[in-house]
């Protein structure tokens, strides 16, 4: 049988109808028929082949949710009809001390949903059944499949580096990443701070969750002094550079800067980092951690914020994101 989907075909083209054979099942894989797939920078990247991985024909998509189709014979916790999600992972080894601990996204040689295989902008995929998790019944499709990325890339560090409800923690860029973390660390309890290039986001900033605005536009003196030494826990989701020794002046003693975005260079003096304080990075985050995550966002009401389009305009969707038009993530739907 052939699958539908949309390709690039060559570098930096826009996407076009493509039909593949739809690969035989193996007995660990899982059949999931695709209803909804956001769109994420990445996505953008590997068309335009910006990190030198992408082969083509290269069909995107990695924020995915569906219904499952069909199961392998070994699969027993997926069962035909079950509503799933698929992230950017696919598959892993199975056997490393990685995979072996729970820590899966770490693996050497995890198999990215849509880098050498098909990916998500299309009608179905298969993959391996570990990595297409259950979706609660309270998460709308549309809202959770940025989840499948963009929240899973904010909601590990946070997790992982032991975030606590007293904690006063900064989110610096407020676009597809950001407007998720504001409400996950709003709901861990947290004291939030919004970083924004953009001043005109602070009022929904602050709908999201957080509790303080800061324009990096027009930041005072006196408000830069305010908050010396103030943060927990800064996570950056920019792509860009900016004074990273400003924002490292900001946080306690014991402190983490994290980064989740996808760019940029740091450079800040080994002796501002003499308190004990913490560079580090992160990226999405193990089935068992998405698992969580899902179960999270449905006690707490979260989503993603999202513009629908029908898969067929996938090109439009794409030139919207890349014009920084949507807010904030767009989806497709099959």
């Amino acid at each position: 049988m052939k699958v539908i989907s949309y390709a690039a075909l060559k570098e930096k083209s826009q996407l076009e109808r493509y039909e593949y054979d739809k690969p035989e099942l193996k007995d660990n894989e899982v059949e999931v028929k695709i209803t909804h797939c956001g769109i994420c920078h990445s996505d953008i990247h590997l068309i335009d082949n910006d990190w030198g991985i992408s082969k083509y024909p290269l069909i995107p998509g990695h924020e995915i949710i569906g219904i499952v189709e069909n199961t392998g014979k070994n699969v027993k916790h997926l069962k035909k009809g079950m509503r799933v999600g698929i992230g950017w992972q696919a598959d892993s080894c199975g056997y490393c001390e990685y995979c072996l601990s729970g820590q899966e996204q770490l693996c050497s040689r995890n198999q990215p949903t849509c880098i050498g295989r098909p990916g998500g902008f299309a009608h179905a995929i298969i993959v391996n059944s570990k990595f297409a998790i259950p979706l609660p019944d309270e998460l709308e499709s549309e809202n959770a499949a940025p989840l499948l990325c963009a929240g899973i890339t904010v909601y590990n560090p946070l997790r992982i580096y032991g975030v606590k409800p007293y904690m006063k923690v900064g989110v610096i860029g407020i676009g597809g990443l950001g407007h998720l973390a504001l409400q996950f660390a709003n709901a861990f309890g947290c004291e939030v701070t919004a970083f924004s290039s953009s001043k005109d986001k602070e009022e929904e900033a602050k709908k999201l969750g957080a509790h303080n605005f800061i324009s990096l536009i027009d930041i005072s003196e006196k408000e830069l002094n305010r908050y010396k030494n103030y943060f927990d826990f800064l996570l950056s989701t920019v792509f860009v550079d900016l004074d990273w020794k400003l924002f490292v002046s900001l946080l306690k003693p014991n402190g983490r800067l994290n980064f989740v975005g996808a760019g940029g260079n740091i450079n800040i003096p080994i002796p501002m980092l003499l308190n004990n304080k913490i560079i580090s990075g992160s990226a999405i985050g193990s089935p068992g951690m998405i698992k969580e995550m899902f179960e999270f966002a449905a006690r707490h009401q979260i989503k993603a914020k999202t513009e629908l389009f029908p898969l067929e305009k996938v090109n439009e969707a794409i030139y919207k994101v890349k014009e920084n038009r949507v807010r904030y993530r767009a989806v497709l739907k099959m």
